[in-house]
């Protein structure tokens, strides 16, 4: 007897309610440090690091996207991952060197 079965990768729960508590999480770290904006990066399993500008749950099923940020000579793009590649999520505040700030998606 076999049943039908979507696998779904990373963790289980709304990426909706993830995205809003990280998106607080980096307002509440900006104002308790006096900052305009905060620095946000993402470690993926792979090692791989990205200065994100912004996220989305979509497209769901336990993947979502956010989009870094990019020197002038790049091509836009937007990731769209497995919640579970995610190693690590840093808030820091800008380092003037670089492109930085988040924005909250709506």
């Amino acid at each position: 007897m076999s049943t039908a079965h979507v696998w779904t990768p990373g963790a289980a729960g709304p990426l909706d309610e993830f995205v809003g508590r990280l998106t607080r999480m980096v307002a509440g770290f900006a104002n308790e440090n006096g900052l305009e904006q905060a620095e946000v990066e993402v470690e993926l399993v792979d090692g791989s690091r990205y200065s994100v500008a912004t996220t989305s749950a979509e497209p769901g099923f336990g993947f979502f996207s956010f989009t870094p940020h990019r020197a002038e000579d790049e091509e836009p793009r937007r990731l769209i991952v497995p919640i579970g590649a995610v190693r690590s999520i840093e808030l820091s505040a800008p380092d003037p060197e670089r492109p930085f700030g988040f924005v909250p998606t709506q």
